[in-house]
């Protein structure tokens, strides 16, 4: 199934993969990318569930609109596409960007969200390492142009309704890139179960990767010899993986899909 949502002035462009007992499945791409930058964990992840891939507002298939890209407003997007599509809940699941989103949704929206991934992502700001943030605040529109050597740009190029508009999407990710936040006493709120997913050569400080898990519950005492006090919440650190190709990593499904099969 392809189609557009009309939601909050915006066509949101999905497809519908998969079908099964699970409960639904919506994957939020990171920043540049499309939902088919999902493909290699998508056939695991679509066995026994309904899983919709999104093109977030100015990426891939979802032309952009005329609002700044913010996590806040995108988390809105997928709550009113949750309802568009009649599933009263579901698992959402982001990686870097769309990791984001996700964590907007199950703060703003908990009544929609089932289970939550995190895929690569901090929790505030400065839990990615010192050079990333630098290099977040270097980046500019300007960068466009030396950006069409990179696949992300093949990739938007191929799929953008309106191909020119490359450098504004390099514009507002730049800016919202420079924005401060700290979500953390936000994250401590999230009802839904949660896992937490990073490499073990991540972008982000395996430090915060640890304080955002215990902001969820995790990893504050001993789960006892039956496991009667484990945390609701999961984490999971992929070996040989990094920020970048954490997506191609054969133990990204391994891990979510026994989290999302697990019984409440």
């Amino acid at each position: 199934m392809v189609s557009y949502a009309e939601v909050n002035g915006l066509s949101l462009y999905f497809e519908g993969h998969g079908s099964g007992p699970g409960e639904p499945l919506v994957l939020l791409h990171g920043g540049f990318g499309a939902g088919e930058t999902f493909a290699p964990v998508l056939p695991a992840l679509a066995e026994q569930r309904r899983v919709v891939l999104v093109d977030l507002q100015g990426h891939g298939r979802t032309a952009d609109i005329d609002r700044p890209l913010q996590p806040e407003l995108m988390a809105d997007d997928i709550a009113d596409l949750i309802k568009h599509l009649g599933l009263g809940q579901a698992d959402v699941m982001g990686y870097s960007l769309g990791a984001d989103v996700a964590l907007r949704t199950a703060i703003q929206h908990p009544e929609l969200v089932h289970r939550l991934v995190v895929v690569s992502t901090p929790a505030r700001r400065d839990g990615w390492f010192p050079e990333v943030v630098a290099a977040m605040d270097r980046m500019s529109a300007e960068a466009a142009e030396l950006m069409e050597q990179a696949p992300v740009h093949e990739l938007y190029a191929r799929l953008a309704p309106r191909p020119q508009d490359w450098p504004v999407l390099v514009g507002k990710i730049a800016e919202l890139k420079k924005q401060d936040y700290d979500w953390t006493s936000e994250v401590a709120t999230i009802t839904a179960p949660t896992m937490l997913v990073f490499a073990d050569a991540d972008a982000v400080r395996p430090a915060h990767a640890v304080e955002f898990y215990a902001l969820l519950g995790g990893g504050e005492h001993d789960a006892g010899w039956d496991g009667s006090d484990r945390p609701a919440a999961r984490l999971a650190i992929l070996p040989g993986a990094t920020h970048y190709d954490i997506l191609h990593s054969p133990l990204l499904a391994r891990m979510v899909v026994p989290f999302l099969d697990a019984p409440a």
